[in-house]
């Protein structure tokens, strides 16, 4: 039996309609779990086929409203019974079409956020990297003076250490040419007058010596401490 609707088409006609918009909903909410699937391998969404696959559902809803009314009017019961159950698988396969639908786009709502919150994460990120590679730039070149500063005690100490060599070297001479005098003195006889003159004379040049040995060991270490 062919129940005539209001506005044109029969209950038939509105069965088969929401059926084709049955199919192309269910189409459409696979492709956006297709897409889906692949958004981790650079696929994409599409808000538009879910715009359309939401209107689709809503359509198919309403259809099932007019259905409802409709089969309640069918005179036969056996009639009636197939027609409720027809309507009722529409409606139920429907409402899963919503469900999966909700869910779809409460991930994409969720994946967005979460995009949202990487890139902020990821401004912050250069911001502080930036900071940090000051710091560590400010931190290489203190390193790089902290080098040239015992690059320079370092030198500094050599020049030191030669001199002191130098002063050592001085003072074997000065013994030697000590020794060759006094032997001459005691070979042509001079006195013990002039003697202990020389003599007093050595330790002079020995306060003079030891006098500029430690002077040059307190300004090496003066400088040192300066440049630290």
């Amino acid at each position: 039996m062919a129940m005539a609707v209001e506005g044109g088409g029969t209950l038939s006609e509105i069965h088969q309609s929401a059926k084709k918009l049955l199919m192309k909903a269910r189409d459409g909410v696979e492709k956006l779990e297709r897409l889906e699937s692949s958004t981790s391998t650079g696929g994409y969404d599409s808000p538009e086929l879910s715009f359309a696959v939401k209107k689709d559902i809503s359509q198919i809803q309403s259809l099932c409203v007019e259905m409802d009314r409709l089969w309640r009017s069918i005179s036969f019961k056996s009639q009636r019974d197939l027609w409720r159950r027809k309507v009722e698988q529409i409606a139920e396969e429907a409402e899963q079409l919503k469900e999966s639908l909700d869910k779809y786009l409460l991930r994409n709502q969720r994946r967005m956020n979460e995009a949202r919150e990487r890139a902020d994460l990821l401004g912050r990120a250069n911001g502080e990297s930036s900071h940090v590679l000051r710091i560590f730039d400010e931190e290489a070149q203190a390193m790089q003076s902290v080098r040239n500063s015992s690059r320079m005690i370092q030198e500094s100490f050599a020049t030191g250490t030669a001199i002191l060599a130098k002063y050592a070297e001085q003072r074997e001479r000065l013994k030697k040419a000590q020794r060759k005098a006094l032997d001459v003195l005691n070979t042509v006889g001079l006195s013990n007058s002039v003697l202990r003159l020389i003599e007093r004379r050595n330790r002079v040049d020995r306060w003079i010596k030891y006098v500029g040995m430690i002077s040059t060991v307190v300004i090496i270490f003066l400088f040192w401490r300066w440049t630290r």
